[in-house]
């Protein structure tokens, strides 16, 4: 087992919107036994309202403040032992803060689909504050790349969530 998993058992799962972060996560839970937290719909339970509303009320750095305790409060769950995989919001990951924090507590899987399958897949839903627009969605695609590539592996997220699952189990995680 990684170092860094079995000090802080926690699988995080970064990538662009759309590209499987919580189907693949859940599936994965369910293959390891761990718990499964979806960060994004962690934070709507919390605040009892969609992170739409809550970008459209007050602002993307506010919900960057609430993404950002939701994820500490998560890994200190990891860090007291309780293994868990954890599917992070698109953004969480660009912010350095969030970053430095998973680096050093659990692994991060960037699960990486082309930008077409990622639009396909969320074009239809209206609840996704940064995908309203598929202009400003290529570029905040292109523009999180290099930080997702910060992750500690990389897996190819444009097939079957089930595929993607097996390919992040392949790892050497274990």
């Amino acid at each position: 087992m990684m170092v860094k998993l079995a000090r802080t058992p926690a699988i995080y799962l970064v990538g662009f919107m759309g590209c499987g972060k919580t189907t693949v996560g859940r599936l994965l839970a369910e293959q390891l036994g761990w718990s499964f937290v979806d960060l994004d719909a962690e934070i709507e339970a919390q605040q009892g309202r969609t992170i739409a509303d809550i970008f459209d009320q007050e602002g993307e750095e506010h919900f960057r403040g609430l993404e950002a305790e939701a994820l500490l409060q998560r890994v200190r769950l990891a860090q007291s032992g309780r293994p868990q995989v954890i599917a992070l919001g698109g953004g969480a990951f660009a912010r350095d803060c969030n970053f430095d924090l998973v680096e050093h507590n659990g692994v991060t899987v960037w699960l990486d689909c082309p930008l077409e399958t990622a639009w396909r897949r969320v074009e239809s839903y209206s609840d996704r504050p940064l995908a309203r627009d598929r202009e400003r969605f290529g570029a905040l695609y292109q523009a999180r790349r290099d930080c997702y590539a910060r992750a500690d592996f990389r897996v190819d997220a444009a097939g079957a969530a089930e595929n993607v699952a097996e390919a992040v189990l392949a790892l050497p995680l274990f």
